[in-house]
């Protein structure tokens, strides 16, 4: 058996069993498939708790059919009136359920409007922005502020952008320099600071404000 021993190459020595490389097989079982079951984890796992951005560019022609909502973060729209005055609309967010729907949902909303007299601004909550008409359909208080100091509050109303015109068809309340008025519906022209009340309308001057005025 001695002999028998002598005879073997050192490769046969090394392959035999009970040797190193006998020995690494064995671990190298275990471990292997250890090893990669963390790995299949990680690869899971990773997207999960990943907090960095990612940048990618977008085909346009792509992005025109696509149908998954598109959401922003402080979105921008601008345009201009019927007279070519620029106007812009700022929103906290936007959200559009595809570039084929022209209607953008959004909150904390403030319209900058240029007027003969100065600019202008008109801030909401939330509304409903349709980009092809200019339209701002608003839920909720709507509070428009002028450069001359004109105000005017109300909710629940429909700004054309383009016309500078405020319409709301249903129960209104609202507050003017002159004082508080209600009505079953209301169309305001912010450019001449007019406001035609219908229905049940109801005026109630404050002396105060209209004597400063």
């Amino acid at each position: 058996m001695t002999d028998a021993r002598r005879a073997r190459t050192p490769r046969q020595r090394w392959a035999a069993p009970g040797s190193s490389h006998d020995r690494l097989v064995a671990i190298l079982s275990v471990v292997l498939p250890m090893a990669i079951g963390v790995l299949a984890a990680f690869l899971i796992m990773a997207p999960l708790f990943s907090s960095g951005d990612v940048s990618f560019v977008l085909n346009k022609d792509k992005v025109e059919v696509a149908k998954e909502r598109m959401k922003l973060q402080s979105a921008v729209y601008r345009g201009e009136d019927s007279k070519g005055r620029p106007f812009t609309l700022n929103a906290g967010s936007a959200l559009q359920k595809s570039s084929a729907e022209p209607i953008v949902d959004l909150n904390s909303l403030a319209a900058r409007i240029e007027m003969t007299d100065g600019p202008a601004l008109l801030r909401a909550n939330q509304g409903r922005y349709d980009m092809d008409s200019e339209r701002v359909a608003i839920d909720g208080p709507v509070r428009f502020r002028a450069a001359d100091g004109y105000a005017l509050d109300t909710s629940d109303a429909t700004v054309d952008l383009r016309t500078r015109r405020l319409q709301a068809n249903r129960r209104v309340t609202g507050r003017v320099p002159q004082g508080s008025f209600s009505g079953d519906s209301m169309a305001a022209d912010l450019e001449q600071r007019t406001v035609r009340l219908e229905g049940n309308a109801r005026l109630r001057i404050d002396p105060n404000s209209a004597n400063r005025r």
